[in-house]
């Protein structure tokens, strides 16, 4: 078998072994690209390891190293709380006040499992405490995680941003968050109607038992400057979003303001190893001819004037069960040139910009982290087994959905 049989064939089983087991399929396609690159190319060690993308590991762990120490000091959880007192008890404002702090928070840098991560054991708490369902409150959350997470500074924006520059589509930062803000927010606001969100509004006052919050101690004071610093430095004077995040986690470590040893150990390592393992075997699929041969097959199930319909379902179906930006995005976005190619027509950027909310759509699927974490929230008197079936229903039924969505929004341009 070729180079390019074998790497194809690696990246297929690293997507199926994604979708269906525990497996960390960075992990995988690193030893899967070694073995290619060495046994069947017949490259040197140096060819193989180019291929680590090494810019987008440390700009990966500057940020969720700064936004860890964030979390392990107990700011962004207290951010959390304060926001829910402007419902002033009105439920039916409360799911809209997640669904943005889920938004900010998100942008922010954290991106979306981190943001969901932290606001859903708050969230399902006060749904309980408030009588809000919990299939309402986990799609006000995990769609407000996703709405926020094509920040430039948030890890999802960062990836994508990376790979985009990497097929001549630079300088989309700003229009990737906006495209996926407007159709998570079209989506969460039809979700919010059809699902009790407008009776809610209209059924009065409850108490919430959050309203005493403690006020930002000296240390959650610095930790909420500096990040501030670096969204500012990063929109208005264009600085690395990596090397300033490092900066401003070694300021803080300087000053004591979260404990390193809990840092290190909240850092999602294994999201980092899967988005950097899965862009090394693309690396070496693309070397040996086999994203050639994976174009061939995309091509044979689209055509030119429904290409974004047919990468947002195909994305979103694959996203149900796998990770969304650490495995379906390094292996469809670089397929964009070779599909217009083969095509012989498509707009590179509508593309990258369908395959982008295509396969975030779907994250609220409980087979997915953002669901998954939701779920596991829940309150005791919630029939979890009925939530789980929504929640998946809902996930499927968002393939189609944003699939319909993006050749709207982006197949006639």
């Amino acid at each position: 078998m070729t180079p390019a049989f074998l790497s194809l064939a690696g990246l297929l089983a690293a997507i199926v072994l994604s979708c269906f087991t525990p497996v960390n399929v960075g992990l995988l396609s690193i030893a899967l690209a070694f073995l290619i690159g060495y046994f069947s190319a017949g490259w040197k060690l140096a060819a193989i390891v180019a291929g680590f993308p090494t810019s987008l590991f440390l700009t990966l762990l500057g940020v969720m190293l700064l936004f860890s120490q964030a979390s392990t000091n107990g700011t962004l959880d207290k951010l959390a709380r304060y926001s829910i007192r402007l419902a002033r008890g009105n439920r039916g404002v409360i799911p809209l006040i997640f669904y943005v702090f889920a938004i900010v928070l998100g942008a922010c840098g954290p991106g979306n499992i981190a943001a969901c991560a932290l606001l859903a054991p708050v969230a399902m708490n006060i749904a309980a405490q408030t009588g809000i369902g919990a299939f309402l409150m986990t799609l006000m959350v995990a769609n407000g995680a996703n709405a926020g997470t094509f920040s430039p500074i948030a890890p999802s924006g960062i990836i994508a941003n990376n790979l985009m520059a990497g097929i001549g589509l630079s300088g989309m930062e700003w229009p990737n968050f906006w495209n996926t803000l407007a159709a998570q927010t079209i989506i969460a606001l039809a979700a919010y109607a059809a699902f009790g969100g407008l009776r809610l509004l209209r059924s009065g006052r409850a108490t919430l038992a959050v309203d005493a919050v403690e006020p930002l101690h000296p240390k959650q004071r610095l930790t909420v400057a500096v990040i501030a610093g670096l969204v500012l430095a990063v929109i208005l004077f264009g600085v690395d979003v990596g090397m300033a995040s490092f900066l401003a986690a070694a300021l803080l470590s300087i000053f004591r303001a979260a404990d390193e040893k809990a840092t290190l150990r909240a850092v999602p390592w294994n999201v980092i190893l899967l988005v950097c393992g899965v862009t090394m075997l693309i690396y070496v699929m693309d070397k040996t001819g086999g994203m050639d041969l994976f174009t061939d097959f995309l091509a044979g199930i689209s055509g030119p004037r429904y290409i974004p319909a047919a990468m947002a379902l195909v994305t979103g179906i694959i996203s149900v069960y796998s990770s969304s930006s650490g495995v379906v995005l390094p292996a469809f976005l670089p397929t964009i040139p070779g599909l217009i190619s083969r095509l012989g027509a498509g707009n590179p950027l509508m593309i990258a910009y369908s395959i982008n909310v295509g396969s975030h759509l779907v994250d609220v699927s409980p087979l997915s982290t953002l669901g998954a974490m939701c779920l596991a929230a829940a309150p005791e008197h919630e029939d979890k087994d009925r939530l789980f079936r929504r929640l998946l229903l809902w996930g499927w039924s968002m393939a189609f959905v944003g699939a319909v969505l993006c050749q709207l929004l982006f197949g006639y341009r």
